[in-house]
């Protein structure tokens, strides 16, 4: 016979049996899903891009001219105002010219005079060689008068090279402008003296056209020489702090020797500076143009990341999975970047937003950002870079 205390525990005994299942933990949880990263996308597109060198110079009259006194005296007149514009020939200053006109009037009067004593003495000496022949004179005596002839004709000569010498001298006094140009700051004021050659007064710059001096590293010569051989090659200047300003010139000068210290070499470049922007002295960025890539693939710089094994973008593809794409880059314009290959145009490229992409995985597109095309424009200046020690190619990453 059964105790009745097992038939008290055995329904709580299969109770507890039936729920220990239910109070065991879960072997397996639902796999967390990752996150769609939210990116900015742009087209790869065609777009002729030039190729050029970036270096840095100063710009420098074309033609520059200090203006100094030929001779001494007082400043009577000054004929301009300073920084005002002059033409070749214009009047700027005087000098007192009465000690000159007096040198010079004494110099005709003394001229005048030896043109009398010679005449007489040719007419003598033309009567003595006569008299000579007839036998009415010695010979000696009608030598004696070819050489007072002869002296006569000399001082006769001097003076003329004196006259023309004072006339000289006081044509000084009066000093005109020898080029067309800009005058700078006047050095010495009306009323003073001014000393002969020594006295600097005034300088006169010539801004149309103007020249740049700068220079370029000895490993780009060749690129340079190859261009040139090939016609007229273009610089541009561009003035820091000027933006969207900027002169196109053509390389006027290349230098006939590399400088040894700093294994670079100077060019100059021409520029018409109708407007008159360009000043001496000013320090600009300069871009020599050695050929346009036409029809080339371009992208934002900023799509273009590098990893251990190289650069590479993330191209967004038709099912918004993202694919890491190596690439290979090619020169810098502006803010695009040319891929020389590993990308097509048309395919859609990650611009912001890389840090949060894992490849394989999708993305949300939040804007999609277009390059638009100058109109108009084939080649232009690249973005200032930072300044660097020497200049250098445009070239890519």
């Amino acid at each position: 016979m059964l105790h009745r205390s097992y038939f008290f525990c055995m329904p709580i005994f299969l109770i507890l049996l039936l729920a220990l299942p239910a109070c065991s933990p879960k072997k397996k949880e639902k796999s967390k899903s990752i996150p769609q990263a939210l990116v900015v996308i742009a087209v790869a597109r065609y777009q002729d891009v030039p190729i050029e060198i970036k270096t840095f110079g100063t710009m420098e009259a074309s033609e520059s001219v200090t203006i100094k006194p030929m001779l001494s005296g007082e400043l009577t007149t000054v004929a301009f105002r300073e920084g005002e514009d002059v033409k070749e020939g214009a009047l700027l200053f005087e000098i007192d010219p009465r000690p000159y006109q007096a040198a010079l009037n004494k110099a005709e009067s003394s001229l005048a005079r030896n043109r009398v004593i010679m005449k007489n003495a040719r007419k003598d000496y033309e009567r003595y060689l006569q008299l000579a022949k007839e036998g009415l004179v010695s010979q000696e005596q009608a030598e004696g008068y070819r050489t007072r002839a002869e002296t006569a004709a000399a001082d006769f000569a001097a003076d003329q090279a004196g006259v023309e010498n004072a006339r000289t001298q006081l044509s000084y006094c009066t000093i005109t402008a020898p080029i067309s140009g800009r005058l700078g700051a006047l050095a010495v004021d009306q009323g003073n003296v001014v000393k002969a050659n020594e006295t600097p007064l005034v300088t006169i710059n010539k801004l149309i056209p103007i020249r740049a001096t700068f220079t370029i590293p000895e490993q780009s010569l060749s690129l340079v020489q190859q261009r040139l051989a090939a016609g007229p090659m273009t610089v541009a200047a561009e003035v820091p702090g000027t933006a969207g300003f900027s002169e196109k010139g053509l390389v006027s000068f290349l230098d006939n020797a590399v400088d040894p210290t700093t294994g670079t070499i100077r060019l100059k470049g021409q520029f018409a500076n109708e407007q008159k922007r360009l000043w001496p002295g000013q320090f600009v960025t300069l871009s020599l143009l050695l050929e346009v890539r036409e029809q080339a693939v371009v992208v934002p710089s900023q799509a273009v990341q590098t990893g251990q094994s190289g650069q590479f973008v993330f191209v967004v593809k038709a099912d918004k999975t993202a694919e890491v794409r190596p690439v290979v880059p090619g020169p810098d314009y502006k803010a695009i970047t040319v891929i020389d290959s590993g990308l097509q145009v048309g395919e859609q490229v990650v611009i912001d937003g890389q840090m949060r992409v894992v490849p394989g995985s999708k993305v949300e597109i939040k804007t999609a950002k277009k390059l638009e095309p100058e109109a108009g424009k084939r080649s232009a200046e690249a973005i200032t870079p930072a300044p660097v020690a020497t200049p250098e190619v445009t070239a890519g990453r």
